[in-house]
């Protein structure tokens, strides 16, 4: 194995994080708020942002039991991470 090939991932090789990023999102939203944010990223899809457009068919995936590769389920992650730190920051 060449040492550039350590770092890649094979094809059908979860990233390392992506579990947690499951964990993550489960442990700090419930059924209903992940609703809301469906409801709002909907909206926002319907005009057109890319970002609502791929983090909503990811929810929806993932509230409906269907797969989810790593690639989306970390990018919703990330996107939770920084709606949930906004709410935070307007809260204070």
């Amino acid at each position: 194995m060449k040492n550039d090939e350590h770092g890649t991932l094979k094809f059908t090789e979860p990233h390392p994080m992506a579990k947690d990023a499951l964990t993550w999102i489960s442990l700090n939203f419930n059924f209903q708020e992940l609703s809301l944010h469906l409801e709002s990223l909907s909206s926002c899809a319907i005009e057109g942002n890319r970002l609502a457009e791929v983090c909503v068919s990811t929810l929806n995936r993932l509230i409906n039991g269907g797969p989810v590769s790593d690639r989306y389920l970390l990018g919703l992650a990330w996107y939770l991470r920084n709606a949930k730190e906004m709410d935070q920051r307007e809260a204070n």
